[in-house]
């Protein structure tokens, strides 16, 4: 009995030991799931990541090749390119679905700014983003979820490097023409730590606050908002020289048409 016992105990331990050992393996394809997945259920554009490093034994990490796509309606590729993020876990104070990080950083990010008839993409994945968040009771900085559906992990992120990027601007009217600018540098601190932990959503919607905030800043630091004035009015000029062009034309026609109708009919003696 108790024999039959031991064995029964010693396959139950088994059992959960090769459960942890399949979590622990597939915790990189777990977590580019996770972003791929609230990304793009977050800022309704495509979210990509290429790959995902995660040693649990000194907490380190990298992800690889994540880029955020255009909502509908806009032509560039994507709307961020975040290039290589770093991640440090503290494995010690990181227990059930509570994850404690004590640094992310992202180096080198790469915005394009679109610039189109209804506003730019940056302002429409944020309108996407405070949509979302308005769901579970709020919108804008201070939308979160109102019941713990305790399927998703806690976040505490103590602090989140945005570091080196760069905006580009894109936009019909500016007729081929590239303009860039850098992204402010973005230290954000204490993430979900006053709430007991954020959930992915609240983490991705408060990083690409931060970001909208600084490309919008660095496009407004370009003069991008008088170049299209500019543009606008030496096309609204043309306009107007074109339909005074037109109606003189139209003018010279109408008299040109006259006079050959009065020598018509004075050939008839009319």
């Amino acid at each position: 009995m108790k024999r039959g016992l031991l064995i029964g105990s010693g396959v139950v331990v088994l059992a959960i030991v090769g459960g942890l050992f399949y979590v622990i393996s597939s915790l990189d394809s777990l977590i580019k799931e996770a972003v791929e997945t609230y990304g793009s259920d977050v800022t309704k554009a495509e979210v990509k990541l290429a790959e995902v490093e995660l040693d649990l034994t000194s907490g380190k990490g990298a992800l690889r090749g994540l880029s955020v796509g255009n909502p509908e309606g806009f032509e560039t590729p994507s709307a961020f390119q975040l290039g290589a993020i770093s991640v440090n876990v503290d494995t010690g104070a990181t227990s059930g679905d509570k994850i404690v990080i004590t640094e992310i950083v992202i180096d080198k990010p790469d915005v394009t700014y679109e610039l189109g008839g209804g506003g730019s993409n940056i302002d429409a994945i944020q309108k996407n983003v405070d949509a979302y968040m308005a769901q579970f009771g709020g919108g804008g900085d201070k939308a979160a979820p109102k019941e713990d559906s305790g399927e998703d992990p806690k976040l505490i992120i103590e602090n989140l490097y945005v570091r080196g990027g760069t905006v580009n601007v894109s936009a019909t009217i500016l007729a081929g023409k590239k303009m860039t600018a850098p992204l402010p540098d973005i230290h954000l601190k204490d993430i979900g730590k006053e709430d007991d932990g954020a959930t992915p959503a609240e983490v991705a919607e408060e990083l690409l606050t931060s970001i909208s905030d600084g490309a919008t800043k660095a496009v407004a630091g370009l003069g991008i908002g008088k170049t299209l004035d500019s543009l606008k009015q030496s096309l609204e000029g043309g306009t107007d020289a074109v339909k005074k062009g037109v109606e003189g034309a139209t003018s010279g026609v109408k008299e040109g048409a006259g006079a050959v109708g009065d020598k018509i009919k004075g050939l008839f003696g009319k």
